[in-house]
């Protein structure tokens, strides 16, 4: 059965969520995992998993972070810390998370995020050799790929269907004044309304949301991937993991788009036909709240990449 995996903003979220039909979630510190919905600290990672099991959901552990010398005994602690509170996954980029794991006396399974690194089912398997369980796909790839390589990998395989995708991440803290201060063609917006701020590139007529954390500064992408009238050919091919990706979304738009995945995928379980001629209605609950300048694509699902 595919999994409906969410990225909630709080505990009480989690339980929302549960009643819209998540299956798992995706939690952590921003100290340790990329591009968080909302920030967990320890005491609520205790809480959400104690809540998760006991409906039982699962919770991931993000520990997918960019990782200096100086970060490792934070980082080892923290996997000591997510065996003591049993989380079901850790979701790992840097090789050094699996190090820590297998110190463990009973490791937990990992997920293998690399972002846009993943990108064919080799690496899939080898890190899988390695302990991992499952692999988060890269987004640019098209559906082509995504087939491919669930016919021949041996983990796990996971497909972001919804939300906005990180285009550049630097370390530093400094877009906003760089460009003011150069006067490129890409200029600042504060979205006072939805407390964000946009990079507007005038030629294109795209708005690109800016944040920065303790990881630096992510720019994502203008649009917001919308795969809700695209499951058939992902769920034909048995892929394990759908992903919702709610960073810089609010509450209230993660519950609508789990509330509509859920019922896309049970329509199509139960009447294939029925999902396909119900699929664009589907989306139309998601539409009524999606921001204006966001419209929605297919990401990659149908195009070439070009490098």
């Amino acid at each position: 059965m595919t999994e409906l995996l969410v990225t909630p903003k709080s505990v009480n979220h989690i339980e929302v969520l549960i009643e819209k039909g998540a299956d798992a979630f995706v939690i952590g510190e921003q100290k340790f995992g990329l591009r968080l919905a909302g920030e967990f600290n320890r005491e609520a990672m205790r809480e959400a998993v104690n809540l998760a099991h006991s409906k039982d959901k699962k919770i991931y552990a993000a520990v997918n972070g960019l990782f200096h010398n100086y970060h490792l005994n934070a980082v080892e602690s923290y996997i000591e810390f997510l065996h003591e509170i049993n989380v079901d996954r850790i979701i790992f980029g840097d090789p050094a998370v699996i190090m820590f794991v297998k110190n463990q006396d009973n490791p937990i399974p990992l997920n293998w995020d690399a972002e846009t690194l993943v990108t064919n089912y080799f690496q899939c398997n080898y890190w899988g050799k390695k302990g991992a369980k499952r692999a988060q796909l890269a987004r640019e790839l098209n559906l082509e790929e995504i087939l491919n390589i669930k016919a021949n990998a041996n983990v796990e395989i996971e497909v972001q269907v919804h939300g906005m995708t990180c285009m550049f991440q630097s370390k530093r803290m400094l877009l906003g004044n760089y460009y003011t201060f150069q006067e490129r063609q890409l200029k600042i917006e504060r979205n006072l309304v939805a407390d964000e701020l946009l990079l507007y590139d005038e030629e294109r007529d795209n708005k690109y949301p800016v944040f920065e954390d303790y990881n630096g500064t992510h720019i994502m992408s203008p649009h917001d991937i919308c795969l809700i009238e695209e499951l058939e050919p992902l769920l034909e091919a048995g892929i394990d993991a759908l992903k919702i990706d709610g960073v810089l979304q609010s509450e209230e738009y993660i519950n609508v788009c789990t509330e509509q995945y859920r019922e896309a995928i049970d329509l199509f379980n139960e009447d294939p036909e029925a999902y396909e001629d119900e699929k664009f209605m589907l989306v139309d609950p998601i539409e009524a709240i999606q921001p204006e300048h966001r419209p929605f694509d297919e990401g990659f699902l149908y195009k070439q990449t070009v490098y």
